[in-house]
């Protein structure tokens, strides 16, 4: 059979083969001092420091900029009313938080595409994956990337790969490939658990606004009702209530605006991620399964038992 010789030191750019991916450097939270999450996972503790980055900077926008630009001033005074800033507050640091967990896992997912690109396995036609030629691709995994474990399709490569010895036919490579699968799919969509969280988070916030802007305005309505022919009274107490009118309907807007918006970013970032999984699924049955020769195995020396001689 003949055998096709893979290089195990990563070729240049004239053969189409990128850089050596090294998930120590390339990944965008290990580039800035945090501890990278695998896959497309966040840490979750950098994102909401960006977060709380990204809130301050909106509202030093809106008390310094936006206040005095006649086009949004008026939403910048909706949004800075200070009886809505005990919802309005937590409301855009979860917001912002959200949107820096999808932006770092956009990040991310653009690296776990750029392993897709690199030739581990050989695209000719007439390369067959036996025991010899899987430790050659094992390696030239292991040359290609500094950790193979942290990128979807090269750990699943890795795992298929590294048990062939023991594997007897190929439907158990074939098993091996979809039980990762399985996991991968599980690892990504537990990835969302705190952004969906988040999502619930929000309304929740512009409600509780509504209520109690609702219970201000009933108060001071009833302030009113007492205040029977003083119209200085009247005036002063209609204020309150279009003012608690306003903290609960206000609040709930910024709340819902945010929650739409965080939820139109969620579903494109799971339309991208189940898209590079899909990707991932057929590279692993056209370069891995379809090239699968397992070579004839021999039965062991005990079980060779000799039948008795006929006498």
């Amino acid at each position: 059979m003949a055998q096709f010789p893979i290089s195990k030191k990563p070729t240049d750019g004239a053969s189409g083969d990128p850089d050596i991916l090294a998930w120590s450097q390339d990944d965008i939270e290990n580039r800035f001092g945090f501890k990278g999450g695998r896959y497309t996972s966040v840490n979750h503790a950098f994102a909401f420091l960006i977060g709380a980055l990204l809130t301050g900077i909106l509202y030093a926008l809106m008390l310094f900029v936006f206040i005095h630009l006649p086009v949004v001033s008026k939403v910048a005074t909706i949004y800075m009313r200070p009886t809505n800033q005990f919802a309005v507050i937590p409301a855009t640091f979860f917001f912002f938080g959200g949107i820096a967990i999808l932006i770092l896992k956009g990040k991310k997912l653009k690296l776990q595409e750029r392993a897709l690109k690199l030739s581990a396995v050989p695209a000719e036609p007439e390369f067959i994956l036996t025991e010899t030629t899987a430790a050659t691709v094992l390696a030239r995994i292991h040359a290609l990337v500094d950790q193979p474990r942290h990128f979807i399709l090269l750990n699943r490569i890795d795992r298929a790969l590294s048990n062939f010895k023991n594997i007897g036919q190929v439907n158990d490579v074939s098993a091996i490939l979809r039980a990762q699968a399985e996991n991968d799919e599980d690892q990504v969509a537990s990835s969302y658990t705190i952004v969906n969280g988040l999502v619930w988070a929000i309304p929740v916030l512009g409600f509780i606004g509504t209520v109690l802007g609702l219970s201000l305005a009933i108060g001071r309505f009833t302030q009113t009702l007492q205040a029977a022919g003083d119209l200085t009274l009247i005036r002063a107490s209609l204020q309150g209530v279009t003012g608690g009118l306003a903290t609960a309907f206000e609040s709930t807007l910024v709340a819902l605006t945010f929650t739409l918006i965080l939820q139109l970013v969620i579903t494109f970032q799971q339309k991208r991620e189940m898209a590079f999984l899909d990707e991932c699924n057929d590279y692993c049955q056209s370069h891995i399964v379809s090239k699968l020769r397992l070579a004839d195995r021999q039965p062991p020396p005990s079980a060779q038992i000799s039948a008795p001689a006929k006498s």
